[in-house]
């Protein structure tokens, strides 16, 4: 059976890099699960592939949603996509953007067609440089050994009571008098100092 070893790179961290080796009949969430392992990320995110060229420019998407977006037609779920039915070049490129509401975007790139190792288990992280940016989602394993999810700087807003869908939200910029901030009509202009 044919690995493929896949270079991971984050689009604006160059200093974080992940190899990954993969059995060809793998599928692209086994890809998208072990890169997640890899930086210790959520990988319950809805997450997308992109078929690229050589500019990274998005083709065919192969995307991972949630049960409630799997009625989508005319997309190619990752869980039913092999790899090798996408593999067209032996330095094959997918652009991947992991979780749509907080996105990374990455680089994914064949790099070796490789023999499988007999007694090795794959998906298996090759080679690992530079430490991943934190995310929303991040899980990270507390002195017990169980894995804990981690905030992000943003989780203030949440922790606030800030609900991005909410209108009210507007109560939250009010000063201790309930009058709002300065910021008005009435406010004189700059040249009235």
């Amino acid at each position: 059976m044919a690995i493929y070893r896949f270079k991971v790179t984050f689009e604006d961290y160059d200093d974080v890099i992940r190899e990954i080796d993969i059995l060809s009949k793998h599928t692209f969430l086994d890809l998208h699960r072990a890169i997640q392992k890899s930086v210790n990320y959520d990988p319950e995110k809805s997450s997308s592939f992109y078929v690229s060229n050589d500019q990274w420019k998005k083709g065919e998407e192969i995307a991972y949603l949630p049960t409630e977006f799997k009625s989508n037609k005319g997309v190619t779920l990752m869980e039913t996509a092999k790899l090798n039915k996408f593999i067209d070049d032996p330095h094959q490129k997918f652009y991947y953007i992991y979780n749509f509401d907080r996105p990374y975007d990455f680089h994914v790139q064949l790099i070796k067609i490789l023999k499988e190792e007999e007694g090795k288990e794959y998906p298996a992280v090759f080679k690992s440089i530079g430490i991943a940016p934190k995310a929303t989602g991040t899980i990270n394993t507390d002195e017990s050994g169980s894995d804990k999810e981690e905030k992000s700087d943003f989780d203030f807003l949440h922790d606030m009571g800030y609900d991005a869908e909410d209108d009210n939200n507007l109560d939250l910029m009010d000063d201790e008098d309930g009058e709002g901030s300065d910021f008005s009509d009435d406010a004189p202009a700059e040249d009235e100092y």
